[in-house]
């Protein structure tokens, strides 16, 4: 969040102005929700571009296990903060467990923009700027508005890899500001099913495999769809 200075040269003297404001002046959600639209153009690209990380296309039986990394605060995220997040878990990852051991998915987006009234400092800046006038300021960078217990990082692997999720996790943690607190899920990877009942709904066709997760089976529906269903398993 450091920024830099730049030269501005005038007719008698250098102006310097500021780089990027640091985020803790954007930490806290005051204000309405600042989405990007067609009324709001010039807004910077988020910095964080990928939320999949790893082996993104494994099948849902692949992984069993799922931790989170939970938002203890009502606060703002920035997508530099963000993107710090993803490459610090999986640069931990991809070194101990190898880049096909797990899959990682942020689950925070930056939509809210952040906006900023430069200013100018130095000799000669009060006859270049004015003040309050017009102080509504423009686009400066995008945030992610997260909630109390909002998940912010999920991460599937297996069993016998469950302490170095928890410690990416855990590294990953001191690229926000605020509290976050890392879980350990009861459910089946990324599914809502647990993982006691899971076997046993598998086993009987109440949930078939989706990609990386499930589709539910009710009891009820049309007959072809369940006679389908049924000729799998007895494969």
């Amino acid at each position: 969040c450091i920024g830099y200075i730049s030269l501005l040269r005038t007719d008698s003297s250098y102006i310097y102005t500021m780089g990027r404001r640091p985020a803790r002046c954007y930490r806290y959600c005051k204000n309405k929700c600042y989405p990007k639209s067609r009324y709001l153009r010039g807004v910077p690209d988020p910095k964080i571009r990928i939320y999949d990380l790893g082996r993104k296309r494994a099948i849902v039986d692949d992984f069993p296990l799922c931790v989170h990394l939970i938002s203890e605060e009502r606060e703002q995220l920035s997508s530099e903060a963000l993107e710090a997040c993803r490459i610090s878990a999986n640069k931990y990852m991809s070194k101990t467990m190898g880049k096909d051991a797990f899959h990682m998915r942020m689950r925070a987006h930056p939509f809210h923009v952040v906006r900023i009234n430069k200013m100018l400092s130095c000799a000669g800046a009060d006859r270049l700027q004015t003040g309050m006038r017009g102080a509504y300021g423009k686009p400066q960078g995008l945030v992610a508005r997260v909630r109390i217990n909002q998940i912010l990082v999920s991460i599937r692997g297996r069993d016998q890899h469950k302490e170095h999720i928890i410690e990416a996790l855990r590294r990953s943690k001191f690229k926000f500001p605020g509290r976050q607190r890392i879980m350990v899920s009861s459910k089946w990877g990324f599914t809502r099913f647990g993982r006691d009942v899971y076997p046993e709904m598998r086993r009987t066709g109440k949930i078939i495999t989706d990609g990386v997760s499930v589709q539910y089976r009710p009891n009820r529906g049309p007959l072809e769809i369940w006679k389908k269903d049924q000729t799998k398993l007895a494969r």
